[in-house]
Formats: C-alpha cells, structure tokens, sequence
C-alpha cells in the first residue's frame, strides 16, 4: 500500500511536509540528493504536494536546494542546533512579557495539555503536544510577527526534538518546567514564569547536542 493513499488531498502538501519530516528523522533519507520522481512514487503522490512540500521543508531548513540540482536533505548538526535554540530562549519569554497574566480559563487549558503531555508514550505526539502547550501559553500575543517567528522556529527544531525522542523518552524536564511555569502564572509571578521560560527553552538545547556528538563518534 502507497504511504500517503489514506491522506485527505485538501490537506495533502502538509501531509507530505509531515511524512518527509519523519522520514528524515528515521533516517529513511539521509543527507543526500533527492530524486523527486522516486519520492513521489514511494509516498504515491505527484511530483507537484511534494515540490510544495520541499519547498516548505526548505524554509524549515531540513532541506536546501541549489539550481539544476534539485533538492538535497540538509545533516543535522550541532551547529544548527547552537545557533536556533538560543532563539527560542529570547522569542518565547518576550512574547509572554506581551501577552502578560493569562486568564484562569487558559492557566486551564495549560494545565490539562501538561497532563495529557505527562500520559503521552509516542514521539511524535509527545512533541506535538509540547508545541501546542507552548502555543497555547502565547496564543494572546497581539505581535502576529513575533508569534510567526516562534511558529517557524518550532517547525525548525522539530526534527532534532523527534530524533531525541526516538531514542531517549525526554518529557519528565519538560513536564516540570511547564508546572513551573504555570505556578508562576498562578501567583501572578510574571517575571518568574518568564525566566522558567527562558530556562525551558535553554535546557533542551544540551540533550540534543550530547546525542548529536554521540552519533558523530559511531
């Protein structure tokens, strides 16, 4: 059966952009030139959701292009992820400071995607629901730049934090900052939430780095 044959077609160029993305971390492409002819045949779609699909992973920086070569997989490396998580470290707490003191409806929703986080065993839903918890904690920022800067950077980091998860299950650091976060919220600490933030977002940094350098070494 073709990978993508159950795929809804409206949604089929996100569904491409996902399935890559999984791919690349599998190591199912490796850092190499594409054939999009083969690809398209192996996910069972034309060559047009997969082009727009690359294209999007490009911006992602997962892939590069060069002309009259194509596509190519971009390697994950350590210097990337050097260089985009100190980013997350200064977008996301100024975006809290925008937002300020969320509503108890939102501390709520905050709090129950933290637990669902806590009972969740598959990668890529562990991951999913960190973004969306962090989403969810911005979702009031009025600066709709800066809340796109953050949504391109999660796209971003992804791959890395799916290619963790894949071998280490990491979540218990994540489920405490996110507790410590919202218990600052809660006493109306902003400043503290904003510095468990910047925390949170700094300590997924080194995880990343330390099983990157034990890849490079085998």
């Amino acid at each position: 059966m073709q990978l993508l044959a159950r795929l809804d077609r409206p949604n089929l160029s996100d569904d491409v952009a996902e399935k890559l993305r999984e791919m690349i971390v599998d190591g199912k492409m490796i850092a190499q030139r594409i054939n999009e002819v083969q690809l398209a045949a192996q996910l069972g779609v034309s060559r047009t959701p997969l082009r727009e699909a690359l294209t999007r992973l490009e911006a992602e920086g997962a892939v590069f292009s060069q002309p009259r070569r194509g596509f190519s997989v971009r390697a994950l490396s350590v210097e990337e992820v050097e260089q985009i998580y100190p980013i997350r470290a200064i977008l996301d707490p100024e975006a809290l400071k925008v937002v300020g003191l969320p509503s108890q409806k939102r501390l709520a929703r905050l709090t129950e995607l933290n637990a669902r986080l806590m009972d969740a065993a598959d990668p890529k839903t562990v991951i999913t629901l960190d973004d969306k918890w962090h989403l969810e904690l911005l979702a009031d920022c009025p600066n709709l730049t800066l809340l796109e800067l953050i949504r391109q950077f999660i796209l971003r980091t992804r791959r890395y934090e799916m290619a963790l998860m894949l071998q280490h299950h990491n979540i218990d650091r994540a489920i405490r900052d996110h507790a410590e976060i919202i218990s600052s919220l809660e006493k109306s600490d902003l400043a503290g939430a904003c510095r468990a933030l910047k925390k949170n977002m700094e300590s997924g940094k080194l995880p990343i780095i330390n099983w990157l350098r034990e890849q490079e070494k085998e």
